[in-house]
């Protein structure tokens, strides 16, 4: 009798972890940035790709998944399967061979008949990388802080005479160096060409300085909101699906300033020697499709990287709100708004953070 129920309980045991094929149940880690961008991705991804293929997925935050990735192919201990990183961070992990290569050939097709290739926004596809989304740093205010003049401008972030108050900034070289030169005058177009030569960085520096002492750092995506809702701050640079998910859905009040945002993309990467390599794969051409990527935007106002998917977002999630004018991409915010350059980045990333961390210790 006892032998008996020792076969059972085991044959019990395994019907919970053998599929109708008789396979172990596969699973795929997905390592993002947290908070509602995090969950934008568990509804519109991961859910309906574990009913459509029956593969678990375990999501797993980060405040920049390029690090630990990196940290764990360097060390031969790779747990993540997927991650969402920036255009800079996939350029450099591939050129370093801490990624797998990406057949883009292997993406469906666009629900319009275009190929994978045609349909993608222009430098969404790299050798290593799959862009889902199309985002911006931007920044916001409080509307209860101001009751005259409110900001509208790069400049008036800077103006703490006009509009005072503490400032919060994400604690990293990338996008404050721009926004410092765009608001010390430097034309959106010629941001690259200045930030490239020594006077250019000692030019965003010295911006940078006249506000330094009036700064909150922050470094989770998550953090810029709430430290704007906890009254630390009266303006914060934020991504700009964080500001609309505490407006929107939370009723924050809150207001983006469209004036010298800066565009980029995140992408999907494969981590080499990623555990679940097929699932990994099979999970970033499901989620890259076109209706996963227009049923993101239910959920938090990033374009979605494919052309297909623009004409299938519709409103966000209480049914009422449109999102097209809330995507960065929407033509009324584009009127002086700067492309992230990764190649700059790419090169320039180690060198420039150096200088912005003795900068702060200075």
């Amino acid at each position: 009798m006892k032998l008996k129920q020792l076969l059972l309980t085991t044959a019990m045991g395994a019907a919970v972890t053998l599929g109708a094929s008789g396979a172990i149940a596969a699973e795929v880690t997905v390592m993002s940035w947290g908070g509602a961008y995090a969950k934008s991705q568990v509804e519109a991804y991961h859910k309906p790709f574990t009913a459509s293929t029956g593969v678990e997925v375990k999501s797993v935050d980060a405040d920049n998944p390029a690090k630990p990735i990196k940290a764990q192919v360097e060390a031969g201990n790779v747990s993540i399967d997927v991650a969402d990183v920036e255009f800079s961070d996939a350029v450099r992990l591939c050129d370093e061979g801490l990624l797998e290569t990406i057949d883009a050939s292997t993406l469906p097709d666009g629900t319009d008949g275009s190929s994978a290739t045609d349909d993608f926004i222009e430098g969404a596809l790299t050798d290593c990388a799959v862009a889902n989304i199309v985002w911006s740093t931007v920044y916001a205010y409080d509307t209860t802080k101001f009751s005259g003049d409110k900001p509208t401008t790069m400049a008036d972030f800077f103006n703490l005479e006009k509009f005072p108050g503490k400032r919060g900034l994400r604690k990293a070289a990338k996008a404050n160096l721009e926004m410092a030169l765009m608001a010390d005058g430097v034309a959106a177009g010629d941001v690259y060409d200045v930030l490239g030569t020594d006077a250019g960085v000692e030019r965003a520096f010295a911006k940078l300085d006249a506000i330094k002492d009036d700064v909150v750092w922050w470094e989770a995506g998550a953090q810029a909101p709430q430290i704007l809702a906890d009254g630390e701050v009266t303006m914060t640079t934020a991504y700009n699906g964080r500001i609309f998910n505490a407006a929107v859905a939370e009723d924050k009040p809150f207001e983006i300033v469209w004036d010298g945002q800066i565009l980029d993309f995140d992408l999907f990467v494969i981590p080499k020697g990623a555990p679940n390599k097929k699932e990994a794969l099979e999970f970033i051409q499901f989620s890259t499709g076109t209706k996963p990527l227009a049923e993101q935007a239910k959920w938090i106002s990033y374009g979605p990287a494919r052309k297909s998917s623009g004409p299938l977002v519709g409103k966000f999630n209480d049914g009422k709100t449109e999102m097209a004018p809330h995507m960065p991409t929407n033509a009324a915010n584009m009127g002086n708004a700067l492309v992230n350059s990764f190649e700059f980045w790419a090169d320039r990333d180690t060198e420039l953070s150096e200088r912005f961390n003795a900068w702060l210790n200075s």
